[in-house]
């Protein structure tokens, strides 16, 4: 397992304290045919709408989609908004929320309209007060977020600059997170960082980097400058600076800048990428993850997050998809030990229409014989599955010094070829009994067999199947490789 899986594994095991600006987040989507007769203004026909927790509230949405518990204290208003966040909190078992009610202030709410087709954003209606909130609901904040520090792995402060994250929380809260070596993730806002001073990380888009530093902040090494400007500033010990389409560019103090390229995805919506982003970097750092790898996966999250319309979360397996190479996962996508799984897999494949190849064998040593006889297998049926003896079956076929490679090493290869659909270990000597579960419609084999040698191929033939021997690679043998390598070793 990489160090990336472990990291991702663990998250389940860790908890993030989240405090920061909740909003209700309101989507109207339609279609625009004709402008109003009233005024040059066009006409949205409704279609649908959608509501979901925005703000600092994305947040922790999204870690609790990552399988993170989330401890979120903020600040709404008594009002319908107010209540509908509330509700729609209780709806995620991963998210504790600390809801401070103030009374004098509406609930932040965002309304956007949306041109379904185009995924354009044709107007939005804000709803907000952006005063600092009053004296007793910061008290209340900080004593919230105080009284959860001591269970977090780590902090988020989500600054919307809707009036919670007044100056005194942030300094309690930092201060509080610095003595007791918490890593706290700032996702800020206005021009004045000097505020964030004592946080681990800070994540500025490119806009607010140039506004905070006053600098062009555009190319390469201009972002990069500025970077550094905001980390002695804020004595972090890393900035990671947000590009859109650009991508990102990590500046952490004493190292080498690192610059990652976005994922060319189809972007319908960019709503919320941002709270993606600082809930993955959270996420990775309570998991005590590296800058650079907690960027790689906040990168990878946002590509997802942006390919989704709406303010979207992106789940631990959506991350783990687009982050990890395929060859990675195939180990539990395509290996099959429990035969019960296997009829699923099958139902599915055939209520497409599509035609199931079968091949078995030892595999001990993959070598180029194999690769071929898999290779043109794939090219001939449209799912393949890969019948695998177990280490006993290996033994009693080949003798006790064999499988040279356990099931589980000869499986994971297996798996991680592109040709190669399903791997199903069979305990017996012949996979007769595989064969009848399956019942392949193309069953192939090496071309050093003879028709009437295959095993299974009555079997087959009498389902309306078909046999098809491939010529075999000459010079490659399991066996041959082994004995070879047992010659060598003992000259």
């Amino acid at each position: 397992m990489s160090d990336f899986e472990k990291e991702l594994a663990g998250l389940r095991e860790k908890t993030v304290l989240c405090v920061g600006d909740p909003m209700l987040d309101e989507f109207v989507y339609g279609e625009v045919t004709r402008i109003s007769p009233e005024a040059p203004a066009p006409v949205l026909a409704v279609q649908r709408s959608e509501t979901n927790i925005g703000g600092a509230g994305n947040v922790a949405r999204n870690l609790a989609s990552l399988g993170v518990r989330c401890v979120f204290v903020g600040v709404i208003g008594d009002d319908q908004a107010g209540r509908e966040l509330s509700a729609a909190f209780a709806d995620f078992g991963l998210i504790e929320p600390h809801l401070v009610i103030a009374p004098a202030r509406p609930t932040t709410r965002k309304m956007r309209f949306v041109s379904e087709h185009f995924s354009t954003h044709l107007m939005r209606a804000d709803w907000e007060k952006t005063e600092p909130v009053a004296a007793a609901q910061e008290q209340a904040v900080i004593e919230q977020a105080l009284a959860a520090l001591p269970g977090a792995d780590a902090v988020v402060l989500s600054d919307y600059a809707k009036g919670t994250l007044t100056q005194r929380v942030v300094r309690a809260l930092l201060d509080a997170a610095l003595a007791a070596k918490k890593p706290v993730v700032v996702d800020p806002k206005g021009k004045d960082f000097a505020r964030y001073r004592g946080a681990t990380l800070i994540t500025p888009n490119r806009q607010e980097l140039a506004a905070a530093t006053r600098s062009a902040a555009e190319s390469d090494d201009e972002i990069v400058a500025a970077a550094e400007e905001v980390e002695k500033l804020v004595g972090c010990k890393a900035v990671l600076v947000t590009r859109s389409e650009q991508g990102m560019t990590l500046v952490v103090n004493g190292a080498e800048p690192v610059h990652v390229a976005a994922y060319p995805v189809k972007v319908r919506d960019v709503s919320g990428a941002g709270d993606t982003v600082a809930a993955v970097l959270g996420a990775m750092l309570a998991a005590e993850a590296g800058f650079e790898a907690a960027m790689r996966a906040a990168n990878a999250a946002a590509a997802v997050a942006v390919s989704k319309r709406g303010t979207a979360t992106v789940s631990l397996a959506e991350l783990r998809g687009r982050l990890l190479p395929a060859a990675s996962l195939a180990s539990e996508e395509k290996i099959l030990y429990d035969w019960s799984q296997l009829d699923e897999r099958l139902a599915a494949w055939r209520s497409q229409g599509l035609r199931i190849g079968f091949t078995n064998g030892c595999f001990d040593l993959l070598h180029p014989g194999h690769v071929k006889l898999l290779t043109e297998a794939r090219g001939r049926c449209d799912r393949l599955i890969v019948g695998l003896n177990s280490d006993a079956s290996v033994r009693r076929l080949k003798g006790e010094a064999r499988p040279v490679q356990d099931v589980h090493a000869r499986a994971e290869v297996l798996a991680a070829l592109e040709a190669v659909d399903l791997v199903v270990i069979f305990e017996e000597d012949t996979p007769l009994k595989l064969m009848a579960r399956v019942r392949p419609k193309l069953l192939i084999k090496g071309g050093d067999y003879r028709l009437d040698q295959v095993v299974g191929r009555e079997q087959v033939e009498a389902d309306g199947g078909q046999v098809m021997l491939v010529d075999i690679v000459p010079g490659f043998s399991t066996t041959k490789l082994v004995n070879r390598s047992r010659t060598a070793a003992g000259a």
